[in-house]
């Protein structure tokens, strides 16, 4: 990249709906979106929590950093608030994240940290209770004096970004709703969770997910030989 492009100021999804969607699971946004925009919203499977257990939901601050290089990620920490979720693309070598980057991130009061790359000191991290999700996991050291962009759209782990989209992530993997249609899906999604909890009163009550998801039916509509009996070869 021939020449860097930073910029200062970010349009953000609205903080009410980031609240909101810390409730929201990452599966529920994602049936939420369906089909075609649901799967392009999703990062690559690669994209992993370093810690179990943890949600996060906040508009993306992004980076772009060159090969082997992380000067980028640190402006584009330098420029994050509070309640952000930082989204790097660097795939190509070099640690973008450790434990001292993760201390200040803690004191700022970032929300999140989201890595298509190598983050390093993951013990330490884990100590910090660092909310961090990457593709990969290495020691190497990256330069501090490349090019890139912050706080332009970028491709994290296959999901295109766009500074102050809604990021949102958990034990399934990390989501992107674009900021104008944010609002809505996490509005949908909450109302998911909802039916769903309703689901979990019928099972306690003595139902059957067989029946209550319609499987009886659909089965029923099938060419299919029951055998009453054990296999045999």
């Amino acid at each position: 990249m021939a020449k860097s492009k930073i910029y200062l100021k970010v349009e953000r999804v609205d903080p009410n709906t980031c609240d909101l969607a810390r409730g929201v699971s990452v599966a529920d946004l994602h049936e939420s979106l369906g089909g075609v925009a649901g799967r392009q919203a999703m990062m690559h499977p690669a994209m992993r929590p370093l810690i179990s257990g943890l949600r996060v939901a906040g508009p993306a601050v992004t980076a772009y950093c060159a090969p082997g290089d992380n000067l980028m990620m640190h402006r584009a920490l330098f420029l994050a608030e509070k309640g952000d979720v930082l989204v790097v693309q660097a795939p190509h070598g070099g640690a973008q994240w450790g434990d001292l980057a993760a201390a200040y991130a803690k004191e700022k009061g970032l929300e999140g940290i989201v890595v298509d790359g190598y983050v390093r000191d993951t013990n330490e991290l884990v100590d910090l209770r660092s909310p961090v999700w990457s593709t990969l996991i290495g020691p190497n050291s990256p330069q501090k004096s490349g090019h890139g962009l912050v706080n332009a759209p970028v491709v994290c782990a296959g999901a295109r970004v766009e500074p102050g989209d809604l990021v949102v992530a958990d034990g399934d993997g990390v989501i992107v709703i674009p900021k104008a249609q944010a609002r809505e899906v996490v509005a949908e999604a909450r109302a998911r969770m909802e039916r769903e909890e309703q689901a979990r009163r019928g099972i306690a009550a003595g139902g059957h997910p067989w029946f209550m998801h319609g499987c009886e039916e659909n089965y029923r509509k099938l060419d299919i030989e029951e055998v009453d009996g054990p296999w045999r070869p």
